[in-house]
């Protein structure tokens, strides 16, 4: 179980650093409407400019966090439950702008492992 829950931890944090900073200028399926960056992808959601840098500050700043938690293990809980529910969030964004299922699975995707990493 502790494996499991390592592999967890590493999948999401390296996820979300992957996303917001190796990737945020390019194009994913995933990106809301037709949005092809991150800052797009906010601004198709109606969010200003503010909201865009500060939940990029916030995720990467739980993602480190999340990977500190490997050798802080207090930290692991409130990171996965506070990144569990930005995702919540980032499902309620999609479904806001009637996306297709598809672009919501990251989200739930990532929810899902975060639930695991708090409860297992």
């Amino acid at each position: 179980m502790e494996n499991l829950v390592l592999a967890l931890k590493l999948v999401v944090a390296l996820g979300i650093l992957n996303v917001w900073i190796v990737r945020r200028v390019q194009p994913t399926p995933f990106r809301g409407q037709s949005a092809q960056t991150l800052r797009e992808e906010f601004t198709a959601y109606g969010l200003p400019d503010w909201v865009f840098k500060a939940v990029g500050v916030v995720k990467v700043a739980l993602a480190v966090a999340l990977l500190s938690s490997i050798w802080v293990s207090a930290l692991a809980k409130p990171s996965a439950l506070a990144l569990g529910g930005i995702m919540v969030v980032a499902l309620g964004m999609h479904l806001k702008v009637r996306d297709p299922a598809i672009k919501s699975l990251p989200a739930l995707v990532v929810l899902a492992m975060c639930l695991g990493i708090v409860w297992l």
